[in-house]
Formats: structure tokens, sequence, C-alpha cells
């Protein structure tokens, strides 16, 4: 059982900065106003198999997630991972220049692991509402790493 998203949003600023940006894992919550805080695992630059725990506030529950860097292609693309709750998350920046600046291009898939008849039958009738909700609060965080990036 597999749901997916995919957000772009063009950015005002060259692809490393826009890079500069979304690597930054330290500063991430000083960034993303949905990130409430991050807590480095590892240590050294961001690169594959760079570790951290966010935490986040979604739909009035506070979580955190233990996330990696499973691959990276500076400054054009990077993917991160986690897996939480039966779930395996990955999320993927795409990073093009254009017109000027950088199209950055956010695609987000869920994947339920082991999906049981309940998990299957609650992703059928809560699956579109939190896909939804997923979708806001990513864009959200597009618009604000735009802005950060249009700052630098």
């Amino acid at each position: 059982m597999d749901h997916s998203t995919s957000l772009s949003q063009h950015i005002n600023a060259a692809p490393d900065k826009v890079w500069a940006v979304i690597s930054d894992i330290p500063g991430s919550a000083a960034t993303l106003s949905g990130i409430d805080s991050v807590q480095m695992l590892s240590d050294g630059p961001y690169g594959v198999g760079t570790r951290w725990k966010e935490t986040r506030t979604m739909m009035g529950r506070q979580e955190t997630v233990e996330m990696w860097v499973s691959q990276t292609d500076p400054p054009r693309s990077t993917t991160v991972k986690a897996v939480q709750g039966g779930a395996d998350y990955t999320t993927r920046f795409t990073l093009e220049e254009r017109d000027g600046g950088t199209e950055l291009t956010l695609s987000f898939g869920a994947e339920i692991l082991k999906p049981s008849l309940l998990s299957k039958i609650a992703m059928a009738l809560f699956g579109k509402i939190g896909m939804s909700m997923t979708r806001k609060a990513l864009a959200k965080d597009l618009a604000e790493i735009a802005a950060k990036a249009e700052s630098l």
C-alpha cells in the first residue's frame, strides 16, 4: 500500500543557495516552522548516512522520528528516509536550474510495511485526509525553504 505526493516551488535563488538550506539539518528547526526541534545523531557534513531525530507537531500531536540521508547528488538531489509506526517514508528533493532560479520538487511517499487488515481499512478511510494534511505541511515547508534561500 503506497501513498505519495509531489509538489514544486520556484525559488528566486541559485541551486547552491537552495541546497545550502535543505542540507542544513541543524538549522532546519529555525527555517521550518513545522519542526519543533532537531537532534543530530551523526557528525560531519551533510551526506549519505547523516542521521538526526526530528520532532514535529502534526494534528496537535508531537512526534519524534529518526531520519537519515540515503542518497545525495549535490546540488541536484537528495533522498531522506524514515521508518516509523510500521511505515517506510521517503522524501526526495530535486533541484533544477530554471528561469534564473531553482525549481525545487519535493516528492514524498509512505509505504505501509506488512499491512494488516486494520491498517488497510484505516488507510482506506483516513489515507486521503492524512495525505491532504501532509501536502499542506510540505507546501508550507517548500515556501519557507524558498524564503530562506531567497534571503541568502
